[in-house]
């Protein structure tokens, strides 16, 4: 089974930052989760921390 994993720090209307997650399997639209931000250096560094989680789960 095939599948996808993004991440990315999206601006908001407001100034804020979101970091958008992504997921599913490759062919189908999947699922998506946002999780807003005051900065993007706090967005930033939970990207970071949720793809060293993903690559150890054999992400790539």
């Amino acid at each position: 089974m095939a599948r996808y994993y993004t991440l990315s720090v999206e601006p908001t209307l407001f100034g804020d930052a979101a970091l958008v997650r992504q997921w599913g399997r490759i062919g189908t639209r999947g699922q998506f989760k946002i999780n807003l931000f005051d900065n993007t250096r706090l967005a930033e560094a939970a990207l970071l921390r949720l793809r060293k989680i993903k690559e150890r789960r054999g992400y790539r």
